[in-house]
């Protein structure tokens, strides 16, 4: 497994955890939120698909305006899927 797909991997899980907690409107959602930054910061766009990378920069926009609403937990759970489909399908 590639640190690339480790990264998506985990920004996947980070992500599907945040749009529940966020839907639930959950206290804790915001230490979820600013983990999985954490991810996002650490995946560098070199070899990764654009449509991983628009997907990438929309979440960055997302960090210094946090709002927990469910249709931004609908968002994220939409990329959640499409991040984890990336993953299962990625060519080593």
């Amino acid at each position: 497994m590639t640190d690339t797909k480790l990264l998506i991997g985990s920004l996947s899980n980070d992500l599907a955890r945040v749009a529940n907690m966020m839907y639930r409107k959950s206290s804790n959602t915001e230490v979820f939120f600013h983990e999985m930054f954490r991810w996002v910061n650490q995946i560098h766009s070199t070899n990764i698909k654009p449509y991983i990378q628009t997907i990438l920069s929309d979440i960055r926009s997302h960090e210094k305006h946090p709002q927990y609403t469910k249709e931004r937990a609908e968002t994220y759970l939409m990329y959640s899927i499409l991040l984890q489909n990336y993953t299962l399908h990625m060519v080593e």
